[in-house]
């Protein structure tokens, strides 16, 4: 890990900012379990992992450490996430993940279809409102910017960069539509994970079945205690290497895989096959369901979730420290305009949830596996249960694949309503 200059933040030393978050994660674990009745009232209110995402963007609103420039999220996400994944889904019992039905399905589309509709929905209602708010000609139009919002919210980072290249919108634009982009999607996972506390709370108010949910979450409780042990530092060992073993594999295939397909087959692209993140995320995640049939399953009982779990609260608390509050009020009007594309999305979600009786975790994870992708829905996913990241993972890989051409059919639609 290399220090970065980090302009106008106190702390310039990714170091320094990596053992800061690792401190700030501990009193935070270590509170949330004691049995002082102060935290005891606080942390029934407020969700833990809510704690670890938010607490480490202050330190980016008040200049304390520069998020957006660190190269924390990039480890956290290259190496930390894939890991994780390896290590969660080690213990998977896949039968039971297929048993959830098709709801997850169902949410996941009506999550990529919100943002189809919402975005030229947005333009038209925030035109009514303030004609100015959307406007410019050329590579000034807001609507260009927005479809790179568009691609970043049903596939991920390579959609977005691809949506950017069909559309061009001007660079300016381009660096506020990111911060949009991040804020909105940022606060709106806020919510979500309030909401996982109260989740039991939910599903009576979208008179959901959660039973698939919980028998998952039951079974896979039932082994972890059948086969706990007290590791020993041989297991702790083994258990590091089988997550980032599998995670350097991937790595080295995926840069193997990637020069092949653009080369040979470039217009795969379409389909985000060209994304070295993408291969990493799913090379990880197979490896790790198929090292699930074997022995190494057994690791389980000596804490691989749990050293899984770790990786994601790194990587939960690197992804909160890109947020800047403080950006908001810089961009308020098209800030304005992400919350309404952001509100659509969401209600289209709350509304189909209701009506075919969809639990919360679904709506979550749907939601989630469109905006944020494979870096956040597995982490909204473990929320509910470790043994339930692999759902998001799976949604978030179908994300990649229909992020481009959602993104360019709302972009389209998005054109025409700014005519």
């Amino acid at each position: 890990m290399t220090n970065t200059e980090h302009t106008g933040a106190l702390i310039q030393s990714d170091a320094v900012t990596l053992g800061i978050i690792i401190m700030l994660l501990a009193g935070i674990f270590y509170t949330s379990n004691s049995s002082n009745p102060i935290f005891t009232k606080f942390f029934k209110v407020v969700p833990m992992l809510l704690l670890c995402y938010f607490l480490p963007s202050l330190l980016t609103t008040f200049g304390i450490v520069d998020g957006e420039n660190s190269n924390l999220y990039y480890v956290a996400s290259r190496y930390l996430l894939p890991a994780s994944l390896v290590l969660l889904t080690l213990s998977i019992n896949l039968k039971e993940v297929f048993k959830l039905g098709n709801k997850a399905l169902i949410m996941f589309i009506t999550g990529t279809a919100g943002v189809v509709a919402g975005g030229p929905l947005a333009i038209l209602i925030a035109s009514a409102i303030n004609p100015e708010l959307i406007g410019g000609a050329g590579p000034d139009a807001v609507w260009r910017g927005m479809t790179t919002i568009a691609g970043s919210w049903i596939g991920g980072g390579a959609n977005q960069a691809a949506m950017y290249e069909i559309f061009q919108p001007s660079d300016h634009l381009y660096s506020v539509m990111i911060t949009v982009d991040v804020l909105v999607a940022e606060v709106w996972m806020a919510f979500l994970l309030i909401g996982v506390g109260k989740s039991h709370r939910i599903d009576r108010f979208l008179k959901a079945d959660a039973s698939s949910v919980e028998r998952l979450q039951t079974k896979m409780h039932d082994f972890s205690q059948r086969i706990a042990r007290i590791p020993s530092t041989t297991d702790l060992m083994v258990i590091l290497a089988i997550g980032l073993g599998v995670t350097g594999l991937a790595h080295w295939f995926a840069d193997t895989i990637v020069p092949i397909i653009e080369v040979h087959a470039p217009f795969l692209d379409k389909f985000s096959l060209t994304s070295r993140f993408f291969w990493l995320i799913i090379l990880a995640t197979t490896v790790g369901i198929g090292l699930s049939f074997t022995k190494l399953r057994n690791y389980e009982g000596a804490g691989a979730s749990k050293v899984g779990t770790l990786f994601i609260y790194v990587l939960v608390a690197t992804i909160g420290m890109k947020m800047d509050i403080t950006k908001i009020f810089d961009n308020i009007g098209l800030f304005a305009v992400g919350g309404i594309w952001m509100a659509i999305h969401v209600g289209l979600m709350i509304l189909v949830a209701k009506l075919i009786k969809a639990p919360f975790f679904f709506l979550a994870v749907g939601s989630k596996a469109n905006i944020g992708g494979a870096a956040s829905a597995p982490v909204v996913a473990a929320a509910f249960h470790p043994s339930l990241a692999p759902v998001g993972v799976l949604l978030a890989v179908l994300g990649y694949a229909l992020g481009t051409y959602g993104a360019y059919i709302c972009g389209l639609l998005m054109q025409l309503v700014s005519k």
